[in-house]
């Protein structure tokens, strides 16, 4: 491991990228995202992302070398603490901060085998979109798509929901919602709408839908449901309910998921 650089001012390059990118949610200006929490540094290493850097805190400094010790090519640099607090994402920072090569996909890769496809239409809340993407992980989807006008999955939020899925599972993001229903319907994915169980008698009831066959499941933005695009190629599903008219957006995604997965377990 290459001796440890240090930075003392607010005012280096580096710390000002990587705050840029944490502010705009997305990438540095070098294509870098930025992994805050030590759990992140490990799953990007455990996923085998190329690690760039790794920002420290003097206080953790031991802690953090620790996990890089044994690799080669990563730059430490340490920060002192108050100054990275002023640069991080988070109220109680870790004081640790990877940047991370984020894996590049294909289409064709969210599409293998009987295809389980999660795509995110518009959703705004990042915690939400990384919570959808652990899910997608947990639950065998082969992939996601992040339309045009959802929250990136580099937004530090997105990243940290994420616990990690985002390094692994294959996804694209912004995607024109024209495009994604072409792909969509050129790979044979049914597609199937998430709405509200009070949206109308239109809307089957997720206890009446096959999700065995390649399937693509909409999650629509958390104040306007599923775009008109994708929703015109879609059939209306919804999650019976007691007492309430919906669910938020990941808990109702993480549902759907798992049935899927349920009914593909039944019927290999």
């Amino acid at each position: 491991m290459p001796k440890a650089e240090t930075i003392t001012s607010a005012a280096n390059p580096l710390l000002k990228d990587v705050r840029r990118a944490i502010v705009r949610g997305g990438l540095t200006q070098e294509g870098w995202c930025v992994a805050e929490t030590f759990h992140l540094l490990e799953e990007a290493l455990r996923s085998d992302c190329e690690v760039k850097a790794v920002l420290v805190a003097e206080s953790v400094r031991s802690a953090a070398e620790a996990h890089v010790r044994r690799l080669s090519g990563i730059r430490v640099v340490v920060v002192a603490d108050a100054l990275l607090r002023r640069v991080s994402d988070t109220g109680t920072s870790q004081g640790v901060m990877a940047l991370v090569k984020p894996p590049e996909w294909k289409l064709e890769q969210l599409f293998r085998g009987r295809s389980l496809v999660v795509v995110l239409d518009g959703l705004q809340d990042p915690g939400n979109a990384g919570a959808i993407l652990r899910a997608a992980e947990a639950f065998g989807a082969t992939g996601a798509m992040f339309l045009k006008g959802t929250v990136s999955p580099y937004n530090p939020k997105t990243l940290r929901a994420s616990a990690g899925s985002v390094f692994r599972i294959p996804f694209l993001h912004g995607v024109d919602p024209a495009l994604a229903r072409a792909a969509l319907q050129q790979n044979k994915v049914a597609l199937y709408a998430g709405v509200p169980a009070h949206a109308g008698a239109a809307a089957r009831s997720l206890a009446d839908v096959d999700l065995t066959a390649r399937c693509g499941i909409i999650i629509g933005s958390e104040a306007h449901g599923v775009g008109g695009e994708l929703r015109s190629a879609a059939l209306d599903i919804s999650i019976p309910t007691v007492g309430v008219e919906s669910l938020n957006a990941a808990v109702a995604a993480g549902i759907l998921l798992y049935e899927a997965r349920r009914q593909r377990a039944l019927r290999p």
